[in-house]
């Protein structure tokens, strides 16, 4: 295993101390390194709060800011955080008009959350992305993973959230925006957790893995190694045919690596997939191509497809300053 790490027991406390450092107009770490949240919270303002496994970064912690996250909670690599961290943390940013969860479709988060939700002295709704298409249940769910879909629900609520919507207007928004939104992934090599110190599975030079988890869960099917363009038209298909847009519609189209992909070949996918979804009758009018929900160091691409209206584009154009995501 080459790394750059010190120690496996020290990686992510010291990963989250350097990102605090590099970024200290924008967040902060809270007590302990619980969670990440916003430098300034907004009177009245419903908080937006997520989490989840490290290892998938930026997600979600480069997404705290102005415009998406108020608070976000980090597990151990692929381990969802616990109740107690996100009990705190909704505590920290509840600025008296609630607090809503963003939380993956993972029976460890999905537990977790809903556990401290039970337990928070304010408001809390709860908006649940499940936007994988790949399998309806696997390793670590039931029902379909959440995956890079998320982004787009954290970006358009938050958006919203700033706005000064209440906690039932974003839970049903949030909802309504996981509803209208699809992804399917690709690996073409595994990814190694430290404390592993191996890969999560193995891959021969000609095979990869066809709607993989970003744990490296198992996809659809193992098959051989085929041209972007077979591999596109797959992952495009398979989430156009689960959203069965109408004629027209628009969309927003990400293309997203999972750490180990360079830029030049996700815009090469992009292209692609923008062809493909056209075709198809949907119109890709927004885009986003880049390591946005990652898998450590995973060679490999998701593709998302989230359908927009007059308002979710509007809300999705909205400014945003975070680490990872600003307009």
């Amino acid at each position: 295993m080459k790394k750059f790490i010190n120690a496996v027991d020290d990686v992510l406390a010291e990963s989250l101390d350097g990102l605090a450092a590099m970024h200290s107009d924008i967040l902060e770490l809270g007590p302990e390194r619980k969670f990440i949240h916003r430098r300034a919270f907004t009177p009245g303002k419903v908080a937006l709060l997520s989490g989840g496994g490290s290892g998938h970064e930026p997600m979600h912690g480069g997404f705290v800011g102005t415009g998406m996250l108020d608070v976000a909670c980090p597990g151990h690599v692929f381990t969802s955080p616990t109740p107690d961290q996100m009990l705190e943390a909704a505590s920290a940013a509840d600025t008296g008009a609630g607090v809503l969860f963003i939380v993956k479709n993972y029976e460890g988060d999905r537990m977790n959350f809903a556990m401290a939700a039970e337990m928070a002295d304010g408001p809390v709704e709860t908006v649940v992305v499940d936007d994988d298409v790949a399998v309806e249940n696997s390793t670590w769910t039931t029902g379909r993973r959440g995956v890079a879909g998320t982004v787009a629900v954290e970006k358009i609520v938050g958006a919203a959230a700033e706005q000064g919507r209440d906690l039932a207007a974003l839970k049903r928004l949030g909802d309504a925006v996981n509803a209208r939104t699809r992804s399917m992934g690709v690996a073409l090599t595994s990814c190694t957790v430290p404390a592993a110190g191996k890969p999560t599975f193995t891959l021969g030079d000609n095979e990869m893995e066809m709607g993989v988890g970003i744990h490296g869960e198992p996809g659809r099917r193992r098959v051989a190694l085929a041209s972007a363009a077979e591999i596109a038209e797959e992952l495009t298909g398979a989430v156009l045919k689960d959203l069965d847009a109408a004629p027209g519609t628009p969309a927003l189209l990400l293309v997203n690596g999972f750490g180990g992909t360079p830029a030049m070949e996700l815009y090469l996918m992009a292209g692609l997939a923008r062809r493909i979804a056209e075709a198809a009758g949907v119109r890709p009018v927004r885009f986003l191509v880049g390591n946005y929900v990652t898998s450590l160091e995973m060679a490999g691409c998701s593709i998302t497809l989230s359908l927009l209206d007059d308002e979710t584009m509007a809300l999705w154009d909205a400014p945003v300053h975070t680490v990872s995501l600003r307009w």
